[in-house]
């Protein structure tokens, strides 16, 4: 595929692309994450983190970056992620969506995580109502897998569009977490409808 080269010009403007490139992140989207952690302190040292619609795996080394030699991350995609140097860094191929997917990643951690990411997105079709309408059923799927792999206090944050339906969505995971803010990492692009919820404490199954 040709791409434009007004649109390759503007990428190559970006800030955060070229910071990527210098700091070898694979890409941009690891700011969104690190910059938030900075901010709330939602993954810390020697966590075990679930990044869900991890490919190219940006999100896994800066995931990696924070929880140390001691932490774990398990990067789940449909496409395959390129191993990175790490030997607490897993990765499994599947789709979120996939209702086996989920006895997987349990499979592959040796206890509940502590944090569960998600930046899936859906295929653009362009139809702005069933674009948004597909990212909520998948930030659906992620709080899902989310509340099955977490312990008692454990955080999630999960990518989702701006639109009618988000409103019920963050009422949804009211009921799960003891808090829950709409985030706008600075490395999101202003004209994007990409926002995230970070959802932080889990609540025992008894409390919600």
């Amino acid at each position: 595929m040709i791409l434009p080269k007004a649109w390759v010009r503007e990428r190559k403007r970006d800030y955060y692309y070229r910071k990527s490139k210098e700091e070898k992140y694979r890409s941009r989207a690891a700011y969104k994450l690190l910059e938030t952690v900075k901010k709330y302190r939602f993954i810390k040292s020697g966590d075990v983190v679930v990044d869900l619609g991890a490919a190219p795996g940006g999100w896994m080394q800066a995931a990696r970056r924070i929880v140390g030699d001691k932490g774990l991350v398990l990067g789940v995609d449909v496409r395959f992620i390129e191993p990175l140097d790490f030997s607490n860094i897993q990765t499994l191929i599947g789709d979120i969506t996939d209702s086996q997917v989920l006895e997987s990643i349990r499979g592959l951690l040796s206890g509940p995580a502590d944090v569960v990411v998600s930046d899936v997105s859906p295929n653009i079709s362009g139809v702005w109502e069933l674009d948004h309408a597909r990212q909520i059923d998948l930030a659906k799927r992620a709080l899902l897998i989310a509340r099955n792999t977490m312990k008692t206090g454990g955080n999630f944050f999960v990518k989702v569009f701006q639109g009618d339906m988000l409103t019920e969505f963050v009422r949804e995971v009211k009921q799960h977490f003891g808090f829950v803010k709409l985030v706008k990492p600075k490395a999101s692009r202003a004209k994007s409808a990409e926002i995230f919820v970070l959802c932080m404490q889990m609540k025992r199954i008894s409390e919600q």
